[in-house]
């Protein structure tokens, strides 16, 4: 059977077994729909949050990141994984006992104040617009290569599985499809993984494979090689880091700080039982993440490898299936500027033959290693369930916030719990539609785009949420400015030197790289935004009054465990 043959299979089973959960899972009251009645098993949410937190740009991009940026690279692997430490550790368990359903219900609670709650509302919309955007463009790439459509109708295809699953279970429906996406995407994440690294280096385990000698008989050590190919064509070692110091420091602080301020991770941990059950869950969700995230280095070094073997300096004409089925999407082109039918992939812009999108470089990588079809199908079925699953909990972000925290809390507090489930399902519907506009026309890769939500997310939500927590002398006035000049700073910032919108558009974005503030890329700018919201905040909260003695309270009481006060008095 042809790959075709073999995706149509596997594709559609996996998705006959999500919309069958989702039918099955259907909510049926609001609790339902935004925290799955919150009696979710501590194992099933790890699982659950995983999915969600392992995004496409977690399979599609981050691989293919580091395989083109190599050491650089890391900073992806470095802020990812040590924010969701930080977020199970500093946030998940106080959130949870706060109780409620939201990133901008607990700012509206804390800091007792329609208008922080309807500034935090537009952030998360914000956020998950600009994420979501990242994950629609993922599964546009899956779909336009293995199923043969136009990356436009991939992105169609996709919206319209979303929706479905999402519109109809809410976040119970959503929990339980992670749960079986998560299953889908680490092993075709794993096995293509240990195919080709126990046919480059034969060791079985890829993590293992990564710092092994190559079995071709020469006794060098994969990445050694991948150095020396990597500079015979003009480029840098791949072990050498070209990134300023700062700006690897602030990418990967605005990352992990970013992850904590995410609220569709956040909202995660509202849907278990117990306090403690948040804390299990963090823990089994962070083993769930490492398989994936320790064996990206590996498949990046694979994937570079391989490619540079297949097409550097051969000929076009012998150029294998996969070459010319991926030009077919344009996310590989090949220009013969010297016309003798060579493919020259060299650093220099003005000899350089080939363009490689960064983010076929997982998808592809078992076509290039010749493995077999269903394994190839397998990695798409992979793709597709890490896009999806994180788009469903964006995407219920954006109907909650809609719903509950501006029509519910806000406009008309006496709406009728049918009619609440109504506007949420209505919400998620045309959050769909703008996804799926992002997705076609998308701002960068999926990795950048994602990138920076995460700055946005660290710009806006976490100091109010930190401050909200440890601090009982923050008050409205400081968290709202602070949030306001947080996010502004990042969209400027973002608008300016990602797509030069005040300097001639897309063309002037490379020049403006000089002029970057203290030498911080956008990507890593969200570390800068949020250190103005702290500062702003802290400022405008010494200069205003302090909150109402039964919020203090409320913050005394978040942050000792139950049971403590009782010991203390004894």
């Amino acid at each position: 059977m042809d790959v075709k043959m073999w995706t149509y299979i596997i594709v559609g089973l996996t998705f006959a077994l999500y919309i069958g959960i989702a039918i099955w899972s259907k909510a049926g009251s609001t609790k339902e729909f935004y925290v799955a009645g919150g009696g979710v098993s501590p194992l099933a949410n790890g699982m659950a949050t995983a999915a969600d937190w392992m995004s496409a740009a977690s399979f599609i991009s981050m691989a293919g990141l580091i395989s083109f940026m190599g050491y650089d690279g890391a900073v992806y692997l470095m802020g990812w994984t040590g924010g969701y430490v930080l977020l199970a550790l500093l946030l998940a368990p106080y959130l949870r006992k706060f109780g409620k359903f939201t990133v901008p219900d607990f700012i509206g609670d804390r800091y007792y104040s329609n208008t922080a709650r309807t500034v935090a509302v537009i952030c998360a919309l914000i956020v998950s617009f600009t994420y979501v955007a990242g994950q629609m463009r993922g599964v546009g790439v899956v779909f336009s290569r293995f199923l043969e459509v136009s990356i436009e109708m991939g992105v169609v295809i996709g919206m319209i599985i979303v929706l479905f699953y999402a519109v109809l279970g809410g976040m119970k429906g959503i929990t339980y499809t992670q749960v079986a996406q998560y299953c889908v995407l680490i092993f075709a994440y794993m096995v293509p993984a240990i195919f080709i690294s126990i046919a480059l280096t034969g060791n079985f385990l890829p993590q293992l494979g990564f710092g092994s000698t190559l079995n071709d008989g020469s006794g060098m050590y994969l990445l050694d090689k991948l150095d020396g190919l990597n500079k015979e064509l003009g480029f840098a070692a791949y072990t050498d880091g070209s990134k300023k110091m700062i700006d690897v420091f602030a990418i990967t602080f605005a990352l992990m700080v970013g992850t904590a301020g995410l609220p569709h991770v956040i909202v995660r941990f509202f849907t278990v039982p117990k306090v403690s059950d948040a804390r299990k869950s963090a823990g089994y969700a962070l083993i769930f993440i490492a398989i994936l995230y320790t064996t990206a280095p590996a498949i990046a070094a694979f994937a570079r490898t391989n490619l540079l073997n297949t097409v550097s300096n051969k000929e076009y004409a012998l150029m294998p299936d996969w070459f010319k089925k991926w030009e077919a999407t344009k996310l590989i082109k090949f220009e013969d500027k010297n016309g003798d039918g060579i493919i020259q992939y060299v650093k220099d812009k003005e000899a350089n033959e080939l363009t490689v999108d960064q983010d076929i470089m997982v998808l592809a990588n078992p076509e290039i290693a010749n493995l077999p079809n269903w394994v190839i199908a397998l990695v798409a079925a992979g793709g597709l369930a890490a896009a999806l699953s994180t788009a469903a909990g964006l995407l219920l972000v954006i109907s909650t916030s809609i719903s509950r925290d501006l029509i519910k809390m806000q406009i008309n507090p006496n709406i009728s719990e049918k009619k609440e489930l109504l506007y949420a399902r209505i919400a998620a519907a045309l959050a769909v539609i703008v996804a799926g506009y992002f997705g076609i026309h998308p701002p960068g890769f999926v990795a950048a785009v994602v990138a920076l939500a995460f700055g946005l997310a660290a710009a806006s939500f976490f100091p109010a949420i930190i401050m909200g927590i440890f601090s009982k002398r923050m008050n409205m006035q400081g968290a709202i400015s602070g949030m306001i000049v947080g996010i502004s700073l990042m969209i400027y910032y973002m608008l300016k030197y990602k797509f030069g919108t005040f300097d001639g558009g897309k063309d002037a974005v490379a020049g403006l790289q000089k002029d970057w503030w203290f030498g911080i890329s956008p990507e890593g700018f969200g570390t800068v935004a949020m250190l103005a919201n702290f500062i702003v905040a802290l400022i405008v909260s010494k200069l205003t009054p302090p909150p109402p003695a039964e919020v203090q309270e409320i913050v005394e009481h978040i942050r000792i465990p139950r049971g403590a006060a009782e010991a203390h008095a004894h």
